[in-house]
This record gives structure tokens, C-alpha cells and sequence, in this order.
């Protein structure tokens, strides 16, 4: 082979050498600039902005907090609004499988939220956020000296309870069974707030209600703790609902309750952590 015909092969070689590299090159830049635009674009779908009304159900018991969470998921998210139906837990849920549009539902016990899970109304599984427990309210300086669950028997003494089928109802109920105490309550109310309303109001001696309640009430009622009520502990789920409008926002707003800040602002309150 001549040496000018050696040259034009190594010449080819080089130019074929140079134009894969270009290819590489090309194709390297074109992965990477597709890579940054999903990047980008996730980075833009997990950013996005919450806004919309998120509806929430919610126990009677937790009106005061969830208030509160309330205003700082809308301070923390502009655009937004939290709009609140708070209520016995057992009536709550008949509404919501009864296709009364929510978001969101937390529950004062398991039994409550398992009418709506039963009926499909959830979307995943609910979670303890907070627990409760019970106490005794009585009127501001306990004038008739109640000091147990078995002094709410004495004749005479107006005493309300929750209804049984409301979650605060079934823990005093349960409370009284392991006691094996009777009492016929003046009134069962339809949910704690009503029942605390009725000492406020002095209409009753005295009512079985939940920790939070007597602490929200402040100085209006007194509390009285009871050991028996250890035993009638009642844990809260919560759950993002299956027909919400607003999906990204109640997850938002259940993230909210279950993060440190919120868990906070509960516990300051008097419930107990999960």
C-alpha cells in the first residue's frame, strides 16, 4: 500500500472516530436536558400551590384545635379555606355516608370511623392522631364534693351524660360497667360539647366529658379525675375522604394535624399522643 493511501485511510478513521464522538455527545446532552426538564417539572407538581376549600368533620371535642389548625393552614397557605362541622362522631359519620360532601373526617373513636370505612367512604387507611380521656365536670368549686365516678350515683345529683352511641357516651358507659355502677343521667346529650354546656349553663351537677373539654371551658366548670377512666381511653383517626373535591388540600391538612406543630397545639390542649 502507498504511503498516500495509508494517509486517506488514517484520515477516514479519525473523521469516523470524530463524528461518533459528536453522537455521544449529542445524545449525552439531549438525556441530560430531558432529565432536567422532568426535574424541573417535579419539582414544579410537588410545589404546587393548595387552594380551594378543604371541608372538614370533625368530633365536637376537637373544635378548639382544630380551630386554631384551622387559621394556620390558611396563614400557611393563602388561597386556601378550612371550613369545619363539628358534631357527635356517630352523627358525623351518618352524614358523610349519607353523601354530605367533606374532605376530611376525624373521628372521637375506631367504632365511629368504621361506619364510614365500612361504606367505602375512605380513601386509605385512618390514623391515630391524638387520644382521649375522660373527666368529670363539675360545677366552678365542686359545691357538692364529687370526688369519684361512684359519687356521681348519690341521690339526688343532676348528672348528664353523652349519648351511648357517641363515643364519649360509650367510654362512660364502659367506665361505669368495670365499676359496676349504676346511673341514670338527667339527660344524654347528643355530644360532649352539649353535655358540657349543661353544667356551664347549671342545669346539671355535673357531666362526664373528656380532659380537653374541662381545660377548653376554663374556669366555668371544675375537673375531677377518675382512675376508671384509664380503662376507657379513646384513640382519634383520622382519614382523607373518597369523594373529596379537593384532594392535595386535605392531605395537606392531615399532614398539618399529624406534624410536630400540630401535634403540639393538641397536646396543649389535653390530648393525649397517639
Amino acid at each position: 500500500m502507498t504511503r498516500t493511501a495509508r494517509r486517506t485511510r488514517r484520515t477516514l478513521r479519525m473523521a469516523g472516530a470524530g463524528t461518533a464522538a459528536l453522537l455521544v455527545l449529542s445524545a449525552c446532552s439531549s438525556s441530560d436536558d430531558t432529565s432536567s426538564a422532568t426535574s424541573d417539572s417535579s419539582a414544579s407538581a410537588s410545589s404546587g400551590k393548595l387552594s380551594g376549600t378543604v371541608t372538614v368533620f370533625a368530633a365536637a371535642s376537637l373544635k378548639e384545635s382544630f380551630t386554631a389548625l384551622g387559621k394556620q393552614f390558611e396563614k400557611a397557605h393563602p388561597g386556601t379555606k378550612v371550613t369545619f362541622s363539628f358534631g357527635g362522631s356517630d352523627s358525623l359519620a351518618a352524614s358523610i355516608t349519607g353523601g354530605a360532601p367533606a374532605d376530611v373526617f376525624a373521628a372521637a373513636s375506631p367504632k365511629t370511623m368504621k361506619i364510614v370505612t365500612d361504606a367505602g367512604g375512605a380513601s386509605g387507611t385512618p390514623a391515630t392522631f391524638v387520644r382521649n380521656q375522660l373527666e368529670i365536670a363539675t360545677l366552678p368549686g365542686n359545691p357538692d364534693k364529687i370526688a369519684s365516678l361512684k359519687d356521681l350515683t348519690k341521690s339526688g345529683l343532676k348528672v348528664v351524660l353523652c349519648d351511648k352511641e357517641v363515643p364519649c357516651g360509650a367510654a362512660a358507659q364502659k367506665a361505669l360497667d368495670a365499676s359496676k355502677l349504676k346511673l341514670t343521667p338527667v339527660s344524654y346529650e347528643q355530644d360532649v360539647k352539649s353535655a358540657l354546656t349543661k353544667v356551664e349553663l347549671k342545669e346539671a351537677d355535673a357531666a362526664v366529658v373528656y380532659k380537653t373539654d374541662v381545660h377548653a371551658a376554663g374556669d366555668k366548670v371544675e375537673g375531677v379525675d377518675f382512675p376508671e377512666s384509664a380503662d376507657a381511653i379513646n384513640d382519634y383517626p383520622i382519614v382523607q375522604l373518597k369523594d373529596t373535591e379537593n384532594a392535595e388540600a386535605a392531605k395537606a391538612f392531615i399532614a398539618l394535624v399529624q406534624s410536630s406543630g400540630g401535634q403540639e397545639i393538641l397536646t396543649g390542649a389535653g390530648f393525649l399522643k397517639p
